[in-house]
């Protein structure tokens, strides 16, 4: 294990936990809005808000799945000796990290079921930058409309079809993240 993967946790875990839990809600809660994740330093080429999130969010029982160059051992190591979230294939996630291309197709990931549709997965997209324009976004949490520029928007539109189940979206880039829930109608 590397000296990378030991360091960049929260430097002052009760309080920054708590901080990013907030922020995480709130951005579930409000689809589209944008809110700062800070108080970590992932190894690169994580985002602060993505590392956030999975020390958030992530422990023994929250499998992740990394895509593409996040898929490296020391994020790896990182995520295990900070999470100790195991690191597994798509199909069997609870978390996943990856920038869009990575996560394709996103239908590999559980959409839970009739009985538990919690039981799906949520992907944490990390992106160059989140802007407050393009895909126009209804449902809860939104009062009128809010826009969020997305990779695209036929897939967002195919799962909140499949509501009750679904994924959930986290997107974040360097300190920022925003989210969009399986509930968010998606048109352009």
């Amino acid at each position: 294990m590397q000296v990378q993967s030991l360091a960049g946790a929260f430097a002052n875990p009760p309080i920054d936990a708590a901080h990013a839990f907030r922020s995480a809600m709130n951005a579930m809660a409000k689809p589209g809005q944008v809110f700062a994740l800070k108080g970590a330093t992932p190894p690169a080429p994580m985002s602060i808000a993505g590392g956030c999130l999975l020390l958030t969010l992530c422990d023994a029982d929250t499998p992740v799945f990394l895509g593409g160059d996040l898929d490296s051992q020391v994020i790896r190591d990182w995520i295990t000796f900070h999470t100790s979230a195991p690191v597994v294939p798509a199909e069997q996630a609870m978390f996943a990290l990856g920038t869009w291309d990575d996560l394709a197709p996103v239908t590999q990931f559980a959409i839970g079921s009739s009985e538990y549709p919690d039981r799906s997965a949520t992907l944490i997209v990390e992106t160059d930058a989140i802007s407050q324009d393009g895909a126009t976004l209804r449902g809860p949490g939104i009062r009128d409309t809010a826009r969020l520029s997305l990779p695209e928007t036929r897939a967002f539109q195919q799962n909140a079809a499949l509501f009750p189940l679904g994924l959930d979206f986290y997107f974040t880039s360097g300190t920022q993240v925003t989210a969009l829930p399986r509930t968010t109608k998606v048109s352009l």
